[in-house]
């Protein structure tokens, strides 16, 4: 037999640590090739760190909510082969590799327990032909959660392998935190001296933030205090845009197989007026200006769970309408399936967000830094509006939208925060309603 070092790999250029969230396996299973050992999570992505030899674990050398550096032994697996074993270093002194520039600090939830309402008999997993890793059944067990309530649960883990966010999610979609109204009945009669309820009101529940709901709060304010905020608002007439997108979406996606929205076109017209004005697609650090040569647009994208993320379309001035659709769906798609790598959150150099998906008409965005700007889109409406003509002017019905700049007033100066929006606005109305793609 021979021992195994598991280390924390690589997980994208400016990724120097990440945060153990759970543990798979415990000492003594045993660990298929291929399969996760643990769950870990960094600034923005939760995945997992498989193992590439099949053996038995025997030494776990972190804990959860452990933080780890790239390249630090996290566990020793006991593997196949010569009587030789490796050298096993200690696990706190074995980074290989740490990325110079220092990450925010990694923050991590501990999972939350709930109780249901009724007891269940023990489980047999014995019984069902899926695979069920110790901290799920762990979960299963506590929570009394029998086999056949997960018989319609696709799992999001490799060959569809229920992890321990598919068992919070069933959690959470079943109504588990429930205040148990026939117990605390009111009482109807009001003191209307006081105005008040002679009665026992039911207690609120509280719930702990999630892991992505600390960094998510933390990056908000800590941008906040950053930066200047400035807002410019701008309305914008997309009806060529609307009508040409309605006339070409079925032979697009019968072709492509790929649905057209209209994200990729207002993702083309940003990485045109990024590309218009360069002073848009810059950071700042101290009193030090960053202008960016790549323009990577990230695409803050909503989640089941309420919270965002915000995975960058890399190089987007160099996408053409169909590279760009694929991207931007692909992005998407594995967000909301949890299948983002850490590379796809990095170096995004200019965000924008979708609050018309929600029915907002405008919003003020915080800015993702370091960054400056960012842009919301509002929602599309149909509008009367005064139309110019040769004849005369007229009353027709036209969509129109606002977008929202917000930009870092510290280096961003109102003539250029709206002169973009305005390239922006120019770029959309332009559009050819006989554009081929």
């Amino acid at each position: 037999m021979s021992k195994f070092e598991l280390k924390l790999p690589k997980m994208g250029e400016s990724v120097a640590e990440a945060t153990i969230t759970s543990w798979l396996k415990d000492v003594g299973d045993q660990i298929e090739m291929d399969e996760a050992v643990l769950e870990i999570a960094t600034d923005k992505v939760d995945t997992e760190v498989p193992c590439e030899f099949e053996g038995i674990l025997i030494e776990k050398c972190f804990e959860v909510d452990d933080i780890v550096q790239v390249g630090q032994t996290i566990a020793i697996i006991e593997v196949s082969g010569s009587d030789s074993s490796e050298k096993i270093s200690d696990p706190k002194e074995s980074v290989t590799q740490i990325a110079d520039n220092t990450n925010e600090e990694s923050i991590s939830a501990p999972v939350p327990i709930f109780t249901l309402n009724e007891a269940k008999p023990p489980i047999k997993f014995s019984d069902s032909e899926r695979f069920f890793s110790p901290l799920v059944k762990s979960i299963m067990k506590k929570e009394g959660i029998d086999l056949k309530d997960l018989e319609h649960i696709k799992g999001s883990g490799k060959n569809n392998r229920i992890n321990k966010d598919d068992i919070l999610k069933f959690l959470e979609s079943n109504t588990l935190i429930k205040p148990k109204l026939n117990e605390t009945k009111l009482d109807n009669n009001i003191n209307f001296q006081s105005g008040l309820k002679s009665s026992n009101l039911i207690d609120d529940s509280v719930i702990e933030m999630s892991r992505m709901g600390k960094l998510v709060s933390k990056h908000m304010v800590d941008s906040l205090q950053t930066s200047a905020h400035v807002q410019s608002f701008i309305e914008v007439d997309v009806t060529n845009v609307w009508n040409w997108r309605n006339k070409v979406k079925s032979d697009f996606e019968k072709r492509e197989g790929e649905k057209l929205t209209l994200t990729p076109i207002f993702m083309q017209a940003v990485s045109f007026a990024l590309r218009t004005y360069p002073m848009m697609n810059i950071s700042v650090d101290n009193d030090n200006i960053f202008i960016k040569k790549n323009i990577n647009i990230g695409m803050a994208t909503s989640l089941a769970d309420g919270n965002l993320i915000v995975p960058v379309i890399k190089f987007a001035d160099r996408l053409n309408l169909v590279g760009m659709t694929k991207s931007v769906n692909d992005l998407a798609q594995r967000a909301r399936a949890g299948k983002l790598n850490p590379d796809d959150v990095q170096d995004g150099t200019y965000t924008v967000t979708n609050v018309g998906v929600f029915g907002s008409i405008m919003g003020t965005p915080i800015i993702n830094q370091p960054q400056v700007g960012i842009l919301a889109l509002g929602a599309i409406r149909k509008m009367p509006s005064v139309i110019e003509t040769s004849e005369g002017d007229f009353i027709g019905i036209r969509n129109k939208m606002f977008l929202s700049h917000s930009y870092d007033h510290r280096v961003v100066n109102g003539g250029l925060g709206s002169q973009f929006i305005k390239c922006i606005k120019d770029y959309l109305e332009a559009w050819d309603i006989n554009t081929e793609i």
